[in-house]
C-alpha cells in the first residue's frame, strides 16, 4: 500500500508562497500606515466638488475608460469590471508586448507555443484557440480578421508597445455596442498623439537570444487643430536552441531544434488628426520559425515557418454640436495575410517537399454613432455597422508540385451588419442604470439579439456596487466554417454561432487614502461551444457546435499607492470552469492566479524599481495530465533624465530561472510546452 503525498506538498508549497505574498504586501502597508500616522494629521475629508475652482479640479485625479460604454466615463461608473494599464506602467515594469501587459492583470493568464502567444481569461483559454472570443481594438478599430478571429499579442501586434497611451482591459461581455467575438472580454488599446511626442524619438534594445529592436518615431501638434505622429519598428531575434524529449531519437537530432526559433518583425504606423477628422493606419510583417514541428511535420528543419502580415486604414469623424449631440462615423479598409510553410518528409524521392497554407483575406468596415444627453438623466447612444469581407480566401497545396497537389482552394465573401441603442439613467446621484440591446445579422448563420443591463449603486463615498448582466455570442470564423484539405479536416457550413450568459457583482471600495480594493464574482455558461470532433461516419476532423461550458469565479484586487510615488498591487483569481458534456474541468485552465506588483522610487523621480511576482497553479493539458504549478519574478530597473530626454532601463525576466511548462495546442506532438527561462533586455529612449 502506497501514500500519495504530491498533492498535499503541492498545495503546502503553494499556500507557503501566498502566505509569503501576502505577508510582504501586508509589511509594505504597514509601512504606509506608520508613515501616514506619523504626520499627527487625520486624514482630510473628501473634498467639496462645488467648491474648487476649475484648476483644482483638473488636478483632481479620476481614472476613467471609454472602451466599457463608448465614451469617457470614470472607472467607477463603467457598467463592468475594468483594468488599466498606463503607458507609464509599460515602461517602469518592462513591459516588452501586449501579452505582458496582459499577463500583469487579474484574470488573464499567457502561454506561449513557440509560435504564437496566447492569452485566456478567467480560466477560459483552450489551447490552439487564438483568442477568438476576445474582441482587439486599436484606438476603436477592430482588429481580429475573419478567417482565424485571431487575437494578436505579441511581435505580430500592429502597433509598437512603445506607442501605447494606455491599455483598457474591460472583463465580461461587450457585446451591446461591440458585436462579434466580445464574448469574454475587450481590450482597447489607446495609442499616443502626435503632441505627445513634441519631436523625434530613438528607441533600441538588446536582449537574450541575439534580440535587438530599434524604433524611430516622428510626432508634433501644428497650431491648435492639427497634429501628426509617425512610426517605424524593425526586430529581429535569433531564438534559442530548444530540447524537446518527445523527439530524442538520433534521427531526430536527440530532441534538440537548432536554428529553428528565430523571428522577425517589421511595423509602420501613421496617426493624423486635423479638426474633426482622424487618419489612422498600420502595419506590420512578422516571420517564425516553428521548433515545435506541429502537425507532424519534420523535426530541426529550420524551414517550417509562418508569416503574418496585418494592415488597417481608418478615417473617423467625431464631432460635438452645441445641442449636446456627439456624433462619430468611421471608414476602414482592412487586410490580413498568412502564409505557412510546412516541410514534409515522404518515402519516395524527394524525400523533403513544402505543404504550403495561405490565407489572404480584406475586408471594409463602417459605423455611424450618435450619442446625446435627455434631461440630465439620460445618456442615450445608438449605432449602426457593418463589415464586409470583400476577400476570404484559403488555400493548402504542395510547392513541388501546384497543379496536382491542390487540396484546398476555397474563395469567398461574406457580408454582416448590427445595430445597437443603450441608455445610461441616472435614477439618483447614487444610482445609475444601463441598458442596451444589440441585433446582429450574419449572411452565414442569421441574426441574434442580445441584451445588457447593469446596476451600479454608490451607497457612500467611497463604496461602488456594481450589478450585471448580459448575453453574447461568437460567431463561426472562416476557417471553422469551410477549411477542408481532403484527408483530414471537412467543411461544416451549417456552423451557427456560440452564445453565452453572464451575471457578475462587482464590489469597489476606497479604503483610505490612495488605497483601494475590488472584489467581484462572476458565472459564465457558454451553449453550443465550436468544437472540433472526429465524424465517425469518414474519420475526418469537423467543427461542430456540440460543446457546452461553466465558468464561475472570483476576482479581489487591492491596489496602494504612496505620496513618496511607491506603487502596490496585489491580486489573487479563483477561477473554476466546466466542460458540461465531459464533467471536467477545462485545459489550460488554472484554478488559482496570484500577481504583485511593486513599483520603487529609488532616486525620487528620477530612477524607479518594479518588481513583478506572478503565481499560476496547475493546468490539465489536452491527454489529461497536469502542468505543474509555478512563480514567476521579473525585475525592471528603470531611469529617466539622468540626462536630459533621455531613458534608460534594463530588465530581467523569470528572475529565478523557474522551469515551467503550458499545455500544448492539439497540432502539436508534445503534450505541455517548456516557456523560457531567465531572460534579460537592456533599452535606451532619447527624445531629441
Amino acid at each position: 500500500m502506497t501514500n500519495d503525498f504530491g498533492p498535499i506538498r503541492s498545495f503546502l508549497a503553494m499556500l507557503t508562497r501566498l502566505l509569503l505574498l501576502c505577508l510582504v504586501f501586508l509589511v509594505i502597508l504597514q509601512i504606509s500606515v506608520s508613515h501616514a500616522e506619523s504626520d499627527g494629521q487625520p486624514e482630510p475629508a473628501p473634498p467639496d466638488l462645488t467648491t474648487l475652482t476649475i484648476e483644482q479640479l483638473m488636478g483632481i485625479e479620476v481614472e476613467t475608460v471609454s472602451g466599457a460604454s463608448r465614451y469617457e466615463q470614470p472607472v467607477s461608473e463603467a457598467p463592468a469590471s475594468v483594468s488599466i494599464v498606463t503607458a507609464d506602467q509599460i515602461k517602469k515594469f518592462g513591459y516588452r508586448n501586449l501579452a505582458d501587459i496582459l499577463q500583469s492583470v487579474p484574470g488573464f493568464s499567457v502561454t506561449n507555443d513557440r509560435n504564437y502567444q496566447y492569452s485566456g481569461i478567467r480560466g477560459f483559454g483552450l489551447p490552439g484557440d487564438y483568442g477568438t472570443r476576445v474582441l482587439l481594438m486599436v484606438d476603436g478599430v477592430r482588429q481580429n480578421d475573419p478567417v482565424y478571429n485571431s487575437v494578436f499579442i505579441g511581435n505580430e501586434l500592429v502597433v509598437d508597445t512603445d506607442l501605447i497611451e494606455r491599455v483598457e482591459i474591460i472583463r465580461g461581455p461587450g457585446h451591446t455596442l461591440y458585436g462579434a467575438n466580445a464574448l469574454m472580454a475587450v481590450i482597447n488599446i489607446v495609442t499616443r498623439r502626435g503632441g505627445d511626442l513634441n519631436g523625434f524619438e530613438a528607441s533600441g534594445e538588446a536582449g537574450s537570444f541575439d534580440s535587438y529592436r530599434g524604433r524611430m518615431s516622428y510626432g508634433s501638434r501644428f497650431g491648435d487643430t492639427t497634429e501628426m505622429l509617425l512610426s517605424g519598428t524593425f526586430f529581429h531575434s535569433q531564438g534559442q536552441d530548444l530540447y524537446y524529449p518527445e523527439f530524442a531519437s538520433p534521427a531526430s537530432n536527440f530532441g534538440w531544434a537548432r536554428d529553428c526559433d528565430r523571428e522577425q518583425a517589421g511595423s509602420a504606423f501613421l496617426k493624423m488628426a486635423y479638426r474633426d477628422l482622424t487618419l489612422e493606419a498600420g502595419y506590420v510583417k512578422r516571420d517564425k520559425g516553428l521548433p515545435t514541428a506541429p502537425w507532424g511535420t519534420v523535426f530541426n528543419n529550420p524551414g517550417t515557418e509562418a508569416t503574418d502580415s496585418s494592415l488597417f486604414v481608418d478615417l473617423k469623424y467625431q464631432h460635438s454640436f452645441e445641442n449636446g449631440t456627439d456624433l462619430m462615423s468611421r471608414f476602414s479598409w482592412n487586410q490580413y495575410n498568412y502564409d505557412g510553410r510546412y516541410v514534409y518528409d515522404q518515402a519516395e524521392p524527394p524525400l523533403l517537399f513544402d505543404n504550403i497554407d495561405k490565407v489572404r483575406s480584406s475586408w471594409l468596415m463602417g459605423e455611424i454613432q450618435v450619442s446625446k444627453e435627455l434631461l440630465q438623466q439620460h445618456r442615450l447612444i445608438g449605432g449602426i455597422e457593418f463589415r464586409n469581407a470583400l476577400r476570404l480566401d484559403q488555400q493548402n497545396f504542395d510547392q513541388q508540385n501546384f497543379a496536382e497537389a491542390l487540396y484546398l482552394d476555397d474563395r469567398r465573401s461574406t457580408w454582416n451588419a448590427g445595430f445597437y441603442l443603450q441608455d445610461e439613467y441616472r435614477i439618483l446621484d447614487s444610482l445609475i442604470l444601463t441598458a442596451g440591446i444589440r441585433y446582429d445579422y450574419f449572411e452565414s448563420f442569421g441574426g441574434t439579439l442580445n441584451p445588457r443591463v447593469a446596476l451600479i449603486y454608490s451607497p457612500f463615498s467611497r463604496t461602488t456596487v456594481k450589478f450585471l448582466f448580459g448575453t453574447a455570442f461568437r460567431p463561426p470564423n472562416g476557417y471553422e466554417l469551410y477549411y477542408s484539405d481532403g484527408s483530414t479536416q471537412k467543411t461544416n457550413p451549417d456552423l451557427h454561432e456560440e452564445s453565452s450568459t453572464n451575471y457578475e457583482l462587482i464590489l469597489e471600495q476606497n479604503l483610505g487614502k490612495r488605497f483601494r480594493g475590488t472584489l467581484s464574482g462572476y458565472y459564465t455558461r457558454i451553449r453550443n461551444l465550436i468544437t472540433l470532433v472526429e465524424d465517425p461516419a469518414d474519420d475526418l476532423l469537423v467543427f461542430r457546435n456540440i460543446g457546452r461550458a461553466e465558468l464561475r469565479g472570483v476576482e479581489l484586487e487591492l491596489d496602494k499607492k504612496w505620496e513618496c510615488g511607491s506603487n502596490g498591487r496585489l491580486s489573487y483569481s479563483f477561477q473554476e470552469t466546466r466542460d458540461l458534456m465531459a464533467g471536467e474541468r477545462l485545459p489550460n485552465s488554472a484554478r488559482h492566479l496570484v500577481k504583485l506588483n511593486l513599483l520603487l522610487p529609488l532616486v525620487e523621480e528620477k530612477v524607479f524599481l518594479g518588481v513583478e511576482e506572478q503565481y499560476t497553479s496547475r493546468k490539465k493539458t489536452l491527454a489529461g495530465n497536469q502542468t505543474g504549478d509555478f512563480f514567476i519574478t521579473n525585475v525592471t530597473l528603470f531611469g529617466r533624465n539622468l540626462l536630459k530626454n533621455l531613458e534608460l532601463s534594463g530588465s530581467v525576466y523569470n528572475l529565478f530561472n523557474s522551469k515551467y511548462f503550458v499545455p500544448a495546442g492539439g497540432e502539436h506532438f508534445q503534450d505541455s510546452i517548456e516557456q523560457d527561462g531567465r531572460t534579460f533586455r537592456v533599452k535606451a529612449t532619447w527624445r531629441f
